[in-house]
């Protein structure tokens, strides 16, 4: 079985690729130096996780967050608060587990099972 725990951080990070992406490729008129250089270390968090090191690209996207918040872009993302970023985590978790859990396991993931057991004893 695939560690779940890898999953969830991959589907955070192409969460995180995907919404900085939308918003560098929107036509916003804002900065273009300080998008310039959010770009380039887009790239890099991307290239980080590419290689496995998500220890890097989680500290690039975090920087992204705060580097678009100290140049004051409006309408950058912002760091979404803990239960949002973990519903929408696990929404993208949801999918790429389709892709690699085979059908009978996720049927078992998706199976609430009650189990009663009755002992003869006394009290």
């Amino acid at each position: 079985m695939p560690d779940v725990y890898e999953i969830m951080l991959d589907a955070e990070l192409s969460k995180a690729f995907d919404v900085w992406s939308s918003y560098l490729n929107a036509r916003t008129g804002e900065d273009p130096q300080v998008r310039a250089r959010l770009r380039s270390t887009l790239e890099r968090a991307r290239t980080a996780a590419a290689e496995g090191d998500r220890v890097c690209a989680r500290a690039l996207v975090a920087e992204m967050y705060d580097e678009a918040r100290d140049a004051g872009l409006p309408w950058a993302p912002t760091s979404p608060a803990p239960r949002t970023a973990d519903r929408q985590t696990r929404d993208y978790a949801k999918d790429e587990l389709r892709q690699v859990l085979s059908v009978d396991l996720r049927e078992d993931l998706d199976t609430i099972a009650i189990f009663l057991s009755v002992t003869g004893r006394r009290l």
